[in-house]
C-alpha cells in the first residue's frame, strides 16, 4: 500500500508538471523544407522563455543561439529518445567540433517525445544568461541555429542544419493570408498649424463590404516624422451619422471613443496573433471612424502639410475571434496635478472588471496579448498590475524605462487571462525635478496622461476602463474644500520631498471614481480604492537539477513498478 502510495504520488507530480505548460503563441519554421518547427512564449517580468522544438527526424536533435551563425561561441542544447532513454543536455561550442557540456545546466526539459518519426522538446530558460557558456535572449534579433540526424549517434550532421534570425522578444510576424488587400485612413492634405500641441480629428467611414472582414495588420503612414507625435483611430456610436474635420475635443468628435487602433512615435507595425483580427464590414460596417493625431510641433513652424494615417490590411478569411482594444488607466479629466520638483512621483488609474456588467448584457473574460503604455515628457516608467481576489497575481505590463520618443504595441510573450472581477492598476511615474510649476493632466506633450491600451479578444462593446481620484475628497482632505482656493495652495505651496510625498500618498488613499463606459455612451460610475502594488521577483536561472530530478523521478517509479511486478 505504501508502494502504490508513492507511485500515485509520483505520477501525480508528473501530471501537474504536464498541466504547468504556459502558451506559445509564436510560431516560426526554420527552415525552408518545414521540417524543424519552433514555437515559443515568454514572461519579461518573471524573466523565462519557454520553447517546444519540433523536427522530422528520429535521432538526435541539436539548437542553439549563435553570435554569428555558425557553431563558435554557440550556446547549444541537445536532445532526444534513444535506446536507454531520453537524453537532454546544455552545450557550448568551441569550434566546428563537438559542442562541450556545460558544468552548469542551466536548461529546464519540460518533456521529451518521439512518435512517427518526429520528436518534440520542450524546454525552458532564463532569459538572462545565467553562466559565461550561456548567450542572453534580447530585444534583437538572434541568430538560432539547429542540426539534427537520423539516429541518436551525434556525429556530423551534414546538410542537416541551418540558420535563421529571428527577434524572440519583439516578435512581430508577417503573414499573407489568401483574398488580402489593404486601405488606408489618413489625413488629407491637412496643414499643420503653427502651434506647440495641436490635435486634430476627422470623422469618415471606412470602405464597406457586405460581409464582415478580419484586420489582421497595422502599419503606420507617416508623412512628418519630426511632427506626429501619435494616432488613434476610434469607432463612432450610430449617433454620429455626418463626415467631421476640425480640432479635436471642439464638437461631435468627442463622442467617438471606443479605441480601434494606436499607433506612437517610433513604434512601427502591429500583427494579431493568427486566432483574432479586427472586425469590419458586415454589421459593422455602417460605422463612423474618427481617427486623431496628434502634432507636436515645437519650433511653431507654419506651412506644413500632411498626409498621415493608418493603413489596414485585411482578408475575408475569418479568424476564431474577434479583437478589440480597451483603453484602461488614468481619465483624462480636469484637476489632476503633479507637483514641481518630484524625482519619482507615482499617479493610478484602476480598471475595475466587476462593474462590466453594469453596461453589457453578456460580458466576458479578457484574453490579453497585447498592450500599450501612454505618458508624455515627463512619463518614466508604467507598470500594469493584475488583480484577483485583493491579491496582486501578476504584471499584466511593465515598461522600467519608458521612452516618450519610442512608443510601441508590445507582445505580451503569452496571452494572460483577465478574469471578470479582476482589477488592473495602471501605475506611472513621473519626473518633474527640471520644472518649476505644476504639471496637469491634458492633451499637451507638457501636460501628463497615463494610460494603458489593452489589445484582447474576444471583442466586446466596450471603450474605457478607468478612474480619477474623487476631488472633493482630495480638497477636503488637503484642507482646502472650496476649488479656487484649492487651485492657489497648489500654486503656491512649496514643494519638498515631505510634501511631495504627503500629496502623493493622500492621492493614493482617497476614494476614486471608477468609470466603465461602452461603445454607445452608455456609463457606469463607481467608486474603489487603490491597491497595493509590490514587485514580482524575477525567477532565478533554470538549474540542471531541475532535470536530473525529474530523471530520477521516473528512474524511482520505473523501479517501484518492477518492484511491485516481482513481489504480486
Amino acid at each position: 500500500m505504501v508502494i502504490l502510495s508513492l507511485v500515485l504520488l509520483l505520477l501525480s507530480v508528473q501530471w501537474s508538471w504536464a498541466l504547468e505548460d504556459p502558451l506559445l503563441p509564436f510560431s516560426e519554421h526554420l527552415d525552408p523544407e518545414h521540417k524543424v518547427q519552433l514555437k515559443w512564449g515568454f514572461d519579461e517580468i518573471k524573466g523565462t522563455i519557454l520553447f517546444e522544438l519540433t523536427v522530422n527526424t528520429s535521432g538526435w536533435v541539436g539548437f542553439g543561439f549563435s553570435p554569428k551563425g555558425g557553431m563558435t561561441g554557440a550556446d547549444i542544447v541537445i536532445g532526444g529518445v534513444g535506446a536507454k532513454g531520453s537524453y537532454f543536455t546544455d552545450h557550448h561550442a568551441q569550434g566546428n567540433s563537438m559542442p562541450v557540456v556545460d558544468k552548469q545546466q542551466n536548461y529546464k526539459l519540460l518533456s521529451l517525445t518521439e512518435s512517427d518519426g518526429k520528436t518534440v522538446i520542450k524546454f525552458q530558460r532564463s532569459i538572462s544568461s545565467c553562466d559565461e557558456n550561456d548567450l542572453p535572449i534580447t530585444d534583437l534579433p538572434m541568430k538560432l541555429i539547429y542540426a539534427y540526424g537520423q539516429t541518436d549517434d551525434i556525429m556530423y550532421h551534414s546538410a542537416q542544419r541551418g540558420t535563421k534570425e529571428l527577434n524572440l522578444l519583439k516578435y512581430m510576424p508577417r503573414v499573407n493570408p489568401p483574398n488580402s488587400n489593404f486601405f488606408d485612413i489618413t489625413m488629407v492634405n491637412f496643414t499643420v498649424p503653427a502651434k506647440q500641441t495641436y490635435y486634430h480629428c476627422k470623422i469618415m467611414k471606412a470602405p464597406t463590404f457586405d460581409h464582415k472582414r478580419h484586420i489582421y495588420r497595422i502599419e503606420p503612414v507617416i508623412t512628418n516624422f519630426d511632427l506626429v507625435h501619435h494616432l488613434l483611430l476610434y469607432r463612432c456610436p450610430p449617433s454620429v451619422t455626418k463626415p467631421f474635420e476640425a480640432e479635436c475635443y471642439t464638437g461631435v468628435d468627442g463622442e467617438c471613443m471606443e479605441t480601434v487602433a494606436v499607433w506612437g512615435v517610433g513604434g512601427g507595425a502591429f500583427e494579431f496573433p493568427e486566432v483574432a483580427g479586427l472586425p469590419i464590414g458586415g454589421n459593422v460596417s455602417d460605422f463612423f471612424y474618427r481617427l486623431e493625431v496628434h502634432y507636436n510641433n515645437p519650433n511653431k513652424t507654419a506651412g506644413r502639410v500632411d498626409n498621415s494615417g493608418l493603413r489596414f490590411y485585411y482578408t475575408s478569411e475569418l479568424r476564431q475571434h474577434d479583437a478589440a482594444v480597451l483603453m484602461t488607466g488614468l481619465a483624462l479629466a480636469p484637476w489632476y496635478a503633479i507637483p514641481p520638483k518630484a524625482k519619482s512621483f507615482l499617479t493610478y488609474g484602476m480598471c475595475d472588471t466587476a462593474y462590466i456588467p453594469k453596461v453589457l448584457e453578456t460580458p466576458h473574460d479578457l484574453q490579453v496579448f497585447s498592450v500599450m503604455m501612454h505618458t508624455h515628457l515627463a512619463g518614466r516608467k508604467v507598470r500594469v498590475g493584475h488583480f484577483r481576489g485583493e491579491k496582486q497575481i501578476d504584471f499584466l505590463a511593465v515598461d522600467e524605462n519608458y521612452d516618450f520618443e519610442y512608443q510601441d504595441v508590445t507582445n505580451l510573450g503569452k496571452t494572460k487571462t483577465v478574469k471578470l472581477g479582476d482589477k488592473l492598476l495602471v501605475e506611472c511615474t513621473y519626473s518633474t525635478e527640471n520644472r518649476s510649476t505644476l504639471t496637469w493632466g491634458g492633451l499637451s506633450t507638457t501636460d501628463e496622461m497615463c494610460l494603458a491600451f489593452l489589445f484582447y479578444y474576444p471583442a466586446m462593446n466596450l471603450s474605457g476602463c478607468m478612474s480619477f481620484p474623487n476631488t472633493t475628497t482630495l480638497r477636503s482632505e488637503m484642507g482646502t474644500p472650496g476649488l479656487n482656493t484649492w487651485l492657489n495652495m497648489m500654486s503656491t505651496k512649496t514643494w519638498n520631498d515631505t510634501s511631495i510625498n504627503q500629496y502623493q500618498q493622500t492621492l493614493k488613499r482617497i476614494d476614486q471614481l471608477v468609470v466603465i463606459a461602452d461603445s454607445f455612451k452608455n456609463i457606469s460610475r463607481n467608486t474603489g480604492l487603490i491597491p497595493n502594488l509590490s514587485v514580482i521577483p524575477s525567477a532565478p536561472c533554470m538549474s540542471g537539477c531541475d532535470t536530473k530530478n525529474l530523471a530520477l523521478l521516473w528512474l524511482l517509479l520505473c523501479l517501484l513498478v518492477q518492484f511491485m511486478q516481482k513481489y504480486n
